[in-house]
């Protein structure tokens, strides 16, 4: 299978796990970021839904994984610039990828510390709560320089449509904006934070798209390659 096949199928694996991981939390009741709730409705979700916490968290390693897979197909979708070297815009995208995994680790880190205070009454409730809304608020920022990096990257190179590259400038706006007014759901609710769930949902449907890109328009082995590995295998 050509890398850039498994690439596409793997950006749909991410969205479909992202998808799933969010539909255990929301029928769980666990609150977003954006939500007014008190400390003691925050501990009581956390402690009584911790199965489901768990179930969510144990599928992301597999999300982070297929998100890098996908970011390094696009990548090597993309290919060269019009001066011979690598498309700077796509190493923008590749970035923004690889910093929104790292920093979501970091928030679903701070929900299961969140558990673990909620269920045996010890550590500062609030204030882990704080900390995974100022993390989750300011990871929008990386999704919004992965959606500029590869749709700008992509519609340069003629790989994505103009329709789909308005899609990621639109969100990566949406996204961009809500990171920045995060401080202000910290102890409080962000006025924009649907802004943020438009993008959200938006960055979902661009990624689909893109996958669907790498699957059915995976380039073919040139004839030097494959002239190169008739002759290896004759010898």
């Amino acid at each position: 299978m050509r890398f850039s096949r498994l690439a596409g199928i793997a950006g749909i694996g991410f969205v479909a796990i992202l998808v799933a991981a969010n539909l255990l939390l929301t029928a769980a009741g666990f609150p977003t970021p954006s939500e007014r709730a008190s400390v003691e409705e925050i501990a009581a979700v956390y402690a009584t839904g911790a199965g489901s916490l768990r179930l969510a968290s144990a599928l992301l390693p597999a999300a982070w994984l297929l998100a890098t897979v996908f970011a390094v197909g696009v990548c090597a979708r993309l290919g060269r610039s019009e001066r011979g070297g690598v498309d700077p815009w796509s190493l923008v995208g590749l970035a923004g990828v690889l910093m929104q995994s790292v920093v979501f680790t970091s928030v679903e880190a701070t929900r299961l510390a969140l558990m673990s205070a909620a269920e045996d009454g010890s550590g500062d409730v609030a204030g882990l709560w704080g900390l995974h809304t100022a993390l989750f608020g300011f990871n929008q920022v990386f999704l919004a320089t992965a959606l500029v990096g590869f749709s700008m990257a992509g519609v340069r190179n003629g790989v994505i449509a103009r329709w789909h590259a308005v899609i990621g400038f639109l969100a990566a706006v949406l996204l961009f904006v809500t990171a920045t007014t995060s401080p202000y759901g910290v102890g409080d609710t962000n006025p924009l934070a649907l802004l943020g769930l438009v993008g959200w949902l938006l960055w979902l449907v661009w990624i689909v798209a893109y996958s669907v890109t790498l699957i059915r328009h995976a380039p073919e082995p040139s004839a030097s390659t494959t002239g190169a590995d008739t002759a290896s295998a004759g010898t």
